[in-house]
């Protein structure tokens, strides 16, 4: 059934709506069951009971402490996971920011050069500044290579940036090399052990991931969210161009800026907490797309993008024995991938 199809016939798009509830409801599930059943994964065997005892005895002070496996559970696994599980459902959301309000389907914190940014500001961050400072340098810093990416990316464009959408990837690409190129430049001249830490923080790790640091991602990702939907009808109205949404009242340029912004906050404090992690923003908004066409399901894109990343943590831990695979590297590679997929079915379309 088409597009057109569905918008003029009420019954389905009640049915459509009816199909959208019952996934969100689903997924609202599968969420609140996922941490248990991925903090059983990892080098140190444990077993779904151990992880039900410790969750009762944590939750309701039912049962007695189970000693180190309570300890890797609660202290260790348990926040990584809630950490995965923010981080996908923000890069999902501003993901799918992006490609609205830029109409461009190929847009993405990744390879619109924001996350690149946002690594550079906080290399400099973790190579110039002390320990102590790191809690308000390395946000600041991915912030602020964040924000200069994205002014960077429309300077270059210019106005009409729903007609640039091939110069607009081509921007992100080139500024994503250039801050990747500083930052391995700072790393050069870092010394060894720093450069080694900052090396694999850079591919997107949440082994680092605490409940003292879980605060402020979860703020910002929450807050972020709250902004976006009570500005989606604006959002959802610039898909038509930015002529139409002029004619609906909609201030078009200041609309697309703060969101923008908003994006980069996003990708600037998942960055400083656990990395460059790229094509997330690409690879969930499509198939939501894919699922529920003519649509703009935010809370939906949020709920499949953190269950995803949370089960590529769990593979990323556990595909090779005793040894971590950085989260960034598989999403490279299944996002690689599906982005030569996208490419391939807009070429066809032109066909």
């Amino acid at each position: 059934m088409s597009k057109a199809t569905i918008a003029s016939n009420p019954l389905a798009m009640t049915c459509r709506r009816r199909t959208e509830h019952l996934v969100l409801l689903i997924l609202t599930f599968v969420a609140l069951l996922t941490p248990f059943a991925a903090t059983s994964f990892g080098a140190a065997t444990i077993s779904a009971v151990d992880v039900l005892n410790v969750f009762s005895h944590k939750l309701f002070n039912i049962g007695e402490p189970i000693g180190v496996k309570e300890r890797i559970i609660w202290e260790l696994r348990l926040p990584r996971v809630l950490l995965a599980f923010i981080a996908g459902a923000g890069l999902s959301i501003a993901g799918s920011v992006l490609q609205t309000v830029t109409r461009n389907p190929l847009a993405d914190p990744y390879l619109f050069g924001i996350s690149s940014g946002a690594s550079f500001g906080a290399v400099v961050a973790l190579t110039l500044f002390s320990q102590s400072m790191l809690w308000l340098s390395l946000p600041v810093g991915a912030f602020i290579g964040a924000s200069l990416s994205v002014v960077m990316v429309l300077s270059l464009c210019g106005r009409n940036l729903s007609t640039q959408v091939e110069r607009m990837l081509l921007s992100g690409v080139a500024i994503s090399f250039m801050f990747g190129a500083m930052a391995s430049l700072m790393l050069y001249f870092s010394s060894p052990q720093a450069a080694a830490s900052v090396l694999f923080w850079t591919l997107g790790s949440f082994a680092k991931a605490s409940w003292q640091g879980l605060w402020l991602p979860a703020a910002v990702v929450i807050v972020a969210t709250l902004v976006i939907l009570l500005n989606k009808r604006q959002i959802v109205a610039m898909r038509a161009g930015d002529e139409t949404a002029h004619t609906l009242g909609i201030n078009v340029g200041f609309l697309r800026l703060n969101m923008l912004l908003l994006c980069s906050l996003i990708t600037a404090i998942l960055v400083a907490n656990c990395g460059g992690i790229g094509f997330i923003g690409l690879m969930v908004p499509h198939t939501v797309r894919l699922l529920f066409p003519g649509r703009y399901p935010l809370l939906l894109t949020a709920l499949l993008g953190g269950l995803f990343l949370v089960w590529v943590d769990v593979l990323a831990r556990t595909l090779l024995s005793y040894q971590e695979l950085p989260v960034g590297i598989i999403t490279s590679v299944m996002g690689s991938i599906f982005f030569l997929f996208i490419l391939g079915s807009r070429s066809a379309k032109r066909i």
